[in-house]
């Protein structure tokens, strides 16, 4: 583990774990009891709430209440319909993107377990080429699971609502990539454990009271932060999610900015940010020497940040963003390197607000 400045090879065994799991938009409760689990010996207590969003709490008696956020729901799909033939159509539960879909291999979950199948796609040999060729659509894209009859299917335990996730799991490209399905954003449920145990293990004590939310059914419309931010009534929010690497093919980066995963952090601009609360995490890695880029929004982050900006007559919040490849696919790619320097820049700035910036300087 000798290429890691903060990651442990514990730390590596609990990615793993947490990514490999299922968790979709609705149905995160294994995701969440693994993330507890890892979090338990470095919190005072948890929170849970009736849809399963997790927070592990820090110093719960405090007057001021700090939340450091990530989400822990993934983008998958619902069965929608089965036809005669046993083949199943699907609708989204989240963004879930149609034209990766065929040739995927995919898990039905049901009462009776894992039903496997793929997403099948007429062969070349059959398609009519040039500009009238069909391309994936989700009107098209089918789901086989080896049945010819809707009642084999249904024998299956397979069912319209029941939801679907793709199989794909976690590994290490080229010794410096984590790449998987669902980094997006199971990796901020990770890197905001990180830090909790970076206080524990060096010892920090803080002022505050410090809540670890990792929230629920942010994939279809921010909803487990709109819950949770009502119940804890913060004074300030520091949200962690991904954002685009736009180095890669077919991006337009005067549409969406130049950002380069390896290249560090990425603070927002948006009118959801207190404009106090990002200078002071500009600041904080200027001082600490961590490497940053900056990121426009135009209307809104379309993030938690926006939830919890907005909510309780106003709640001081930023976003610091981790670069990601290919989002909304089974090989999203973040570099290690961002994923250290994030869990720095959050770890930090709480330090920042402990030693000397007073809560009514987010104001």
């Amino acid at each position: 583990m000798s290429d890691y400045k903060i990651l442990n090879e514990k730390s590596i065994d609990f990615l793993r774990e947490y990514l490999n799991n299922a968790s979709p938009t609705g149905y995160e409760a294994e995701g969440q009891k693994i993330w507890m689990n890892y979090l338990k010996p470095y919190v005072d207590e948890f929170i849970t709430d009736t849809y399963g969003t997790a927070v592990g709490v820090i110093n719960p008696d405090a007057k001021f209440k700090v939340v450091i956020e990530g989400h822990a729901d993934e983008i998958s799909w619902y069965v929608n319909y089965i036809s005669d033939e046993g083949l199943i159509y699907v609708i989204r539960n989240g963004g879930s993107d149609h034209m990766i879909a065929p040739s995927k291999r995919v898990n039905i979950h049901t009462d009776n377990g894992i039903v496997e199948g793929v997403f099948g796609w007429p062969a070349i040999h059959t398609r009519r080429g040039g500009a009238k060729e069909d391309t994936p659509k989700i009107e098209n894209i089918t789901i086989d699971v080896g049945c010819r009859k809707k009642e084999e299917v249904e024998a299956l335990g397979v069912h319209v609502g029941c939801v679907i996730t793709y199989p794909d799991e976690f590994f290490i490209l080229n010794k410096n990539h984590f790449v998987c399905r669902a980094l997006d954003n199971r990796m901020g449920g990770f890197m905001i454990a990180e830090v909790a145990r970076l206080l524990k293990e060096r010892g920090q004590e803080l002022d505050f009271g410090l809540y670890i939310v990792n929230s629920v059914q942010e994939e279809i419309g921010l909803r487990g932060a709109e819950m949770i931010t009502q119940r804890l009534k913060p004074d300030v929010a520091i949200v962690t999610d991904v954002c685009h690497d736009t180095t890669t093919p077919m991006i337009d980066k005067k549409k969406e900015g130049h950002l380069e995963s390896g290249k560090g952090p990425v603070i927002s601009y948006a009118p959801a940010i207190q404009n106090n609360l990002r200078k002071m995490i500009i600041e904080t890695a200027n001082e600490n020497e961590i490497p940053f880029q900056r990121l426009a929004s135009s209307r809104a982050t379309g993030t938690d940040t926006d939830a919890f900006a907005y909510s309780n007559g106003g709640v001081a919040s930023a976003l610091i963003s981790l670069p990601l490849r290919y989002m909304h696919t089974t090989v999203e790619m973040v570099h290690k390197d961002d994923v250290e320097n994030v869990i720095e820049l959050i770890y930090n700035s709480l330090l920042k607000i402990k030693n000397g910036e007073t809560f009514s300087y987010f104001k």
